[in-house]
Formats: structure tokens, C-alpha cells, sequence
């Protein structure tokens, strides 16, 4: 057996199969601007406002087959998003992330399924990374270039740990899809800079798998012992 090799390791998280959440539909949310540049627009008009925007986005980890696998919304079958938005300036960050969440993938009174509390409950881990929009571009960036002062927005993704079942709707004119990291992983030609890092942000973790009766079933890296986070 080789020598021990998990020293400053984060917690495993444990991930349940995406076979085990339920995925309804609920009424179309339109975007909230027609265009990339009326989106920079209503950006600039917000920040000479209220300031900074800041948003939130929810990387949501489920597995197939013993291999992650993230769940994304897809927009007009090309452009891929994470779950999330920005924060409204007079909200509270976290409240105001889960209220974004519940708007994206709660059921509501439309849906198919009866709205349920526990289908509106998140619970938030780690940030995992910031992004930075230094000027009013489409340009991000991981870090503040340093000519800049005023950041016009700022991007945190965090972990939000599923449980072990959720009823997840999204609206009719989205869909819900779950991408393997393998297919994400130094794919910014179709997903973008930012989605083609979430494996690097979740190489930090180790993984157990579970089935549908929540036996583990494998662990991740292979012979890795669990270890469970509180």
C-alpha cells in the first residue's frame, strides 16, 4: 500500500447519482435584456447607482456512473450558465444567492409539482472563485488587473451541496442539463473561460459516490478513505 497522501485535505463531499433528483418545468423567465450591449447598459446604469454588482452562482455537483458531473442551464441551446444571478443592492448576499436560487430552480405555484420548503432550502458551502469585470465588457477576469480600482462587478462561484433528493424546475424557455467535468475540462471553446475551470476549483475535493439506497459505491480518488464533512 502506498505511503499516506492526504495531509490539508478539504472535506469530502459526498455526491448523490443525478438519477435521484426529480426535474420539472415551471413558466418562462425571460432575460431581462434583449442583448449583450443593452446587458452592459443596464450594468452601467446599475453601477452609477448602487456601485459594484455583485453575483452569485451555484456550482451543483451530482455523479454518473462514479464521475462528476455539474448541473448547468442552457440558453437558446447554446450558451451555458450556472444557476444563480446577481444580488439586488439592498439584499443580503447569502439571502439574496438563495433567492436567485429558488427563482431559477424551486417549483412555484405553476409548476408541476406542489411548491415543498425543503425544495426552497440551500444549503451554501465554500466560494470557490471570484471573477472580476473590470470595465463595462464582456471581459472577466480572475483576478483585479492592477490599473483597476473600481471593479464594476464581481463574480463568486460557490459549492451548494444537493442532498439526496431535491425536485429541481427550471423555466420552459431553459433547460437543465448535467456536463461531465471531462467534457467541461479545457473546453472554453464551447462553455467559456469560467465553466471550463469549475475542475480545476473542485480538484481540491475528494469525492464519494453513492447509489440510489446511499450505499458508497466508490470513492474518488480511487482508494481514498471518506472522510465526512460535519
Amino acid at each position: 500500500m502506498p505511503s499516506p497522501f492526504n495531509e490539508r485535505q478539504a472535506p469530502t463531499i459526498r455526491l448523490y447519482p443525478v438519477s435521484n433528483y426529480t426535474f420539472g418545468i415551471k413558466d418562462v423567465q425571460p432575460e431581462e435584456d434583449s442583448s449583450v450591449q443593452a446587458r452592459l447598459q443596464r450594468l452601467q446604469e446599475q453601477y452609477d447607482t448602487h456601485g459594484m454588482r455583485r453575483t452569485c452562482e451555484a456550482i451543483l455537483v451530482c455523479h454518473e456512473h462514479g464521475h462528476p458531473y455539474i448541473l448547468m442551464l442552457q440558453i437558446a441551446n447554446s450558451f451555458f450558465k450556472l444557476p444563480g444571478d446577481y444580488i439586488q443592492p439592498q439584499q443580503e448576499e447569502l439571502e439574496g444567492f438563495k433567492q436567485r436560487l429558488n427563482e431559477k430552480l424551486a417549483p412555484s405555484a405553476d409548476s408541476e409539482y406542489p411548491p415543498d420548503p425543503a425544495n426552497s432550502e440551500w444549503e451554501i458551502g465554500d466560494c470557490l472563485a471570484q471573477w472580476w469585470r473590470p470595465n463595462f465588457e464582456t471581459f472577466m477576469y480572475p483576478f483585479i488587473p492592477p490599473h483597476i480600482t473600481r471593479p464594476k462587478e464581481c463574480k463568486k462561484m460557490f459549492l451548494v451541496h444537493l442532498p439526496r433528493k431535491k425536485v429541481l424546475c427550471v423555466p420552459k424557455n431553459m433547460k437543465l442539463l448535467a456536463v461531465p467535468l471531462f467534457e467541461l475540462y479545457d473546453n472554453s471553446g464551447r462553455y467559456g473561460g469560467q465553466l471550463a475551470a469549475i475542475p480545476l476549483y473542485l480538484s481540491r475535493y475528494n469525492f464519494e459516490f453513492v447509489d440510489s439506497d446511499d450505499n458508497v459505491i466508490a470513492s474518488y480518488p480511487a482508494g481514498t478513505l471518506p472522510v465526512h464533512r460535519e
